[in-house]
């Protein structure tokens, strides 16, 4: 995205550092939290965080606010490395070069404590695909182990997860795992008690993506971030988001779309040809999703991708899993591996798709 964050200021001439000057690691660290509601609080709200304390906070993380959008449900902020989301209880911070999330979660827990009015965590995530330079990371995200001590050193019951072929394309996962003992009669009656507002969120991660396409999102082709999301038919894929869009210079696209509704979708683009990258999340709920990827796909045209859906038990993507079990190939792209977890909270499904015949 931010083009110019991973350019090293040694002026070695040695190759490996003329060849990290030009590299840009456009895999994305996602965290996404929730805090739970307060009863002593009926007016806590993480929106309530006034913009100088978000900026002190991404600080920590290594970037910042660019552009800012928001309605009735939901925050929605355009970083020079990626996106935040801000809504009453849910906050997501998704950045990619060599920013370090996890480094601002202590500060994070002291403003919805001070100033937002939560002092519990219901529910974390913390994933992110595989890197494709991990040596070039800083602490605490240099690997997943070093990732998974930092959150353990918060949580007793966190669960580190990774899916996919570890020497291949992967993807890793920190969750929590609540809600999962007690009895069968005991979970009935809490589940009956408790039933949790519906939530879904789909992700595609893609690489290897087509030259022409991601020509659009360089100064070169197009001046504005306008054009670039007309041209690539970004606007068509979720009708009815207000998008929030910017163009780096020379290259790099990223965009936040939200609808009255309180549903996102963000999307980050990383062209260069060698490194190539693009990302689509959205919490959009959808009984079939196959139609959303399919179009997103045709839109970039990767030669691999993964895609990721989490669906809690009172979703219509509940079912996501069997949908995506029927899509072994999708256009000219073919399912190589497929993966189904059942946490407390949500289910998960995990599928990997490449261009055949490669």
């Amino acid at each position: 995205m931010a083009e110019s964050e991973d350019i090293s200021s040694n002026s070695s001439s040695n190759s490996s550092s003329r060849e990290d000057m030009h590299f840009f690691e456009g895999v994305e660290k996602l965290l996404e939290i929730w805090f739970e509601p307060n009863p002593a609080n009926k007016n806590a709200d993480l929106r309530k965080i006034p913009r100088p304390m978000w900026d002190a906070l991404l600080k920590t993380v290594r970037c910042e606010i660019i552009s800012f959008t928001r309605n009735d449900q939901i925050d929605a902020y355009v970083l020079s490395e990626s996106s935040m989301f801000v809504s009453k209880r849910r906050w997501i911070l998704k950045t990619c070069g060599t920013t370090t999330p996890l480094q601002c979660f202590e500060p994070l827990l002291r403003l919805a404590s001070e100033i937002a009015g939560y002092s519990e965590i219901e529910d974390l995530f913390y994933s992110r695909k595989n890197y494709k330079r991990p040596e070039l990371q800083v602490s605490p995200h240099r690997g997943f182990d070093e990732e998974v001590a930092f959150l353990d050193s918060f949580f007793d019951d966190g669960r580190a997860y990774s899916l996919g072929a570890i020497n291949r394309d992967c993807w890793h996962l920190y969750t929590l795992s609540r809600g999962g003992g007690g009895s069968k009669l005991d979970a009935q009656l809490i589940e009956t008690a408790m039933q949790p507002d519906p939530d879904q969120t789909i992700e595609i991660l893609m690489t290897d993506l087509d030259p022409k396409v991601m020509a659009i999102f360089t100064k070169d082709v197009c001046t504005t971030a306008k054009e670039a999301t007309q041209k690539s038919g970004i606007h068509r894929l979720l009708p009815g988001m207000i998008i929030d869009d910017y163009l780096f210079d020379p290259c790099g696209y990223s965009m936040n779309g939200i609808s009255k509704h309180g549903c996102y979708m963000t999307i980050h683009i990383t062209p260069e040809r060698e490194f190539s990258y693009v990302s689509f999340e959205s919490n959009v709920a959808s009984s079939d999703y196959g139609e959303l990827i399919t179009r997103v796909i045709r839109t970039f045209q990767p030669g691999k991708f993964i895609v990721t859906v989490f669906a809690n038990k009172t979703s219509i993507a509940a079912n996501a899993n069997r949908e995506i079990e029927h899509l072994g190939t999708i256009d000219q792209w073919k399912r190589r591996d497929i993966q189904y977890s059942r946490f407390a909270s949500y289910d998960l499904t995990y599928a990997q798709y490449c261009k055949y015949p490669s």
